[in-house]
């Protein structure tokens, strides 16, 4: 992979990176369209990384359909798919990580220990192996977004960090691979997060309210959050936007979802 793009940089092509886990569905897509706006050369990753799940997480059931996969890519104009084995990224007694101390110690980070360690270290492993110019994230993800740009400044990366808007399903879901989970009750219920937050007013949030609309859904609620948008930290006179961020649990399967709104003051 360092050799291929090497090789591309060298006939001056920019070289753009989008990393996925696989299966992929439109809202990956939308990433890989976005990438193609910005760079000559467009790589996909696909590694299901094993060192972001937790000991009782769906690792082994993560949903995986690589010739699908790689079907999408082609119909949309990748050049290369990068699919390393997980003893590729990781050899016999790795102990090396990357972790980011401010950005990943509340919300999914408190929920989820050492998932975002397992973030930054597989994202630094990848960004390594492809030597992107230009790497893009879903705004889905919202905190790990923050928390890769965050990575990128610290640790001078020479890599532009694009983060492309959230993309729904017709019915208002976020997209994730997990959807697949749901059963159609899980589904349906589970559709009160978005209804919920697309509703959502500048000046007129109130986490309680969302939380008792999840609930009467059927939903556990994991958190409710409402953040600067930009820091993740409280929200002061000096936030320009809040970001509202959810995640709860419908069944068995863990949803998140956000928006950003402007703070109004």
């Amino acid at each position: 992979m360092q050799e291929c793009s090497r090789k591309e940089r060298l006939e001056g092509k920019r070289i753009g990176v989008v990393p996925t886990m696989g299966y992929l569905h439109d809202g990956h897509l939308s990433l890989i369209d976005r990438v193609r706006e910005l760079a000559d050369f467009v790589v996909v990753t696909i590694f299901v990384n094993p060192t972001q799940f937790g000991p009782f997480e769906d690792l082994d059931k993560y949903p995986r359909d690589f010739e699908r996969d790689c079907e999408q890519c082609m119909a949309h104009g990748v050049n290369v798919i990068f699919a390393p084995s997980a003893g590729d990224m990781y050899h016999p007694g790795h102990s090396t990580w990357v972790t980011e101390e401010a950005l990943t110690t509340d919300l999914c980070g408190s929920r989820r220990p050492n998932h975002f360690r397992g973030v930054t270290t597989v994202v630094t492993k990848l960004f390594n192996a492809v030597l992107p110019d230009v790497a893009v994230f879903g705004q889905k993800d919202a905190q790990q977004a923050l928390v890769i740009r965050r990575m990128v400044r610290d640790l001078n990366f020479p890599i532009e960090i694009v983060v492309a808007p959230l993309v729904r399903e017709a019915d208002g879901l976020a997209m994730s691979s997990r959807n697949r989970y749901l059963s159609p009750d899980e589904r349906r219920r589970a559709l009160a997060i978005s209804r919920i937050l697309l509703g959502l007013t500048p000046g007129k949030v109130n986490p309680d309210l969302i939380w008792d609309g999840i609930t009467k859904a059927g939903g556990r609620v994991d958190y409710v959050e409402v953040r600067d948008a930009d820091t993740l930290g409280e929200v002061t006179r000096d936030t320009r936007e809040i970001l509202v961020a959810v995640a709860a649990y419908f069944g068995p399967t863990r949803l998140i979802d956000n928006v950003v709104l402007p703070h109004v003051h």
